[in-house]
């Protein structure tokens, strides 16, 4: 056997993992939610799955007339504490890739006051896999400095803090120039 050849001992051990993640996510409320109702369990870029099972809300929220998004991303976020918490532990992982909860809630602040038209999406969405993946400065420092379910809210929040703001900045210069 080769270095680049997989060990079958680890293949296997994660083949389990990924049992215990679809046994998780398909029979406990909030396994269906950290997963993304079941989008995280891609083995392939889970956090991409998960952000585009976000697009049907991330479409609502831009239809909204700014009354709710507010109360709803902080409940979204707050709850996910806990949600992602519950099926970490579970799997005993931290922070394990297809709990996509949080790509999810950050990919709708990213979205939630962008103009109302499905164009905005496909940077938006670029964009915050860009700032999830690459994780700049203070992104980075949230994650190393927080654990748990709040350590993993909180770096998808600020990418998609980081989103919106330079969504908004993109508006302001191309679009709502006086």
């Amino acid at each position: 056997m080769t270095e680049q050849e997989p060990r079958p001992e680890a293949e296997e051990q994660g083949d389990l993992l990924l049992q215990e993640a679809r046994r998780i996510a398909f029979r406990t409320p909030l396994g269906f939610l950290a997963f993304g109702f079941g989008s995280g369990l891609l083995t392939r870029a889970p956090g991409t799955m998960g952000t585009l099972a976000a697009l049907p809300v991330a479409i609502w929220l831009q239809s909204e007339t700014g009354r709710w998004e507010f109360w709803f991303l902080a409940a979204a976020f707050l709850a996910g504490i806990p949600i992602c918490e519950y099926a970490t532990k579970k799997l005993g992982v931290e922070d394990y890739g297809g709990v996509v909860w949080d790509e999810m809630v950050g990919f709708w602040f990213a979205t939630a006051w962008l103009p109302a038209h499905p164009l905005w999406l496909i940077p938006a969405f670029v964009l915050f896999r860009f700032f999830d993946i690459i994780k700049p400065w203070p992104i980075s420092a949230l994650e190393e400095r927080y654990d748990g379910g709040f350590g993993i809210m909180v770096d998808d929040l600020a990418a998609g803090v980081y989103t919106a703001v330079l969504m908004a900045g993109l508006n302001v210069a191309f679009f709502d120039a006086a």
